[in-house]
């Protein structure tokens, strides 16, 4: 199979030398080969597989809880602005 490096390269932004592109052709039809190597293999008796460990979400239950008062929160605040926004360090210049 023949790639257009030079289109693969511009499509990526890449500049690269004659020996680079030589190298990446290469390595893409050894990919290319080796994927349509394992489109030969008989995998109808194997049972697909998403992760070879087993793997448990241990996150809780986003479930509804106690709601905090705009005044609550804005008394919890280390400064405000106005009585009306948290006062947070300035982060750009200017």
């Amino acid at each position: 199979m023949k790639f257009d490096v030079d289109k693969i390269a511009n499509l990526a932004r890449l500049e690269l030398t004659d020996d680079e592109k030589t190298n990446l052709r290469y390595d893409m039809e050894k990919i290319v080969n080796y994927m349509g190597m394992l489109s030969e293999l008989e995998l109808d008796d194997i049972e697909p597989t998403t992760h070879a460990v087993l793997l448990t979400n241990i996150v809780r239950d986003d479930v509804e809880g106690r709601s905090f008062s705009r005044d609550d929160m804005l008394d919890n605040a280390p400064a405000t602005v106005d009585d009306e926004l948290i006062k947070v360090p300035q982060v750009i210049e200017g």
